[in-house]
């Protein structure tokens, strides 16, 4: 199958959640097919829920689409390197493959801080692919800070 990268569509949802006052993250979930199964931003002002990171309400919208709690040969799209929060929750969805942009030296939990994927108690390690669309991710997420201050 040729790859595909759904990262641009990542990016879309990351531009709707900063018109909704969210921090620009965006996250995409396809299936073996390279089919779009779930597609959301950050909604944790909107939801007033912490946990309501893209990256968990596109899991879980993309867990109810396939009926399962695993996600085996999934993969995620995410403009920003998820927290650990969210690559614990990667990890127990079992998704296949993650596609991250921007590295967050502050807050990330895959290859920053917490390292979530390298600890013995990680029952899973997707494969792990970052920068993509770096650049543009890290541009969103500067000129929605450098607005707040």
């Amino acid at each position: 199958m040729e790859f595909n990268s759904h990262m641009q569509q990542a990016l879309s949802e990351a531009r709707a959640a900063a018109k909704r006052g969210e921090v620009p993250v965006g996250a995409v979930i396809v299936d073996e097919g390279g089919r779009v199964v779930a597609a959301e931003g950050n909604r944790t002002r909107e939801l007033s829920d912490p946990t309501a990171h893209a990256e968990i309400l596109a899991l879980r919208a993309a867990c109810a689409a396939a009926g399962s709690e695993r996600l085996v040969d999934h993969a995620l799209y995410v403009t920003l390197e998820p927290c650990a929060m969210c690559a614990a929750a990667i990890a127990a969805a079992r998704i296949g493959r993650l596609y991250y942009g921007a590295s967050d030296p502050k807050s990330g939990g895959v290859a920053q801080g917490a390292r979530v994927f390298s600890h013995a108690q990680c029952h899973h390690v997707p494969e792990i692919f970052e920068g993509i669309a770096a650049a543009e991710s890290e541009a969103y997420l500067h000129a929605f800070f450098r607005a707040r201050r």
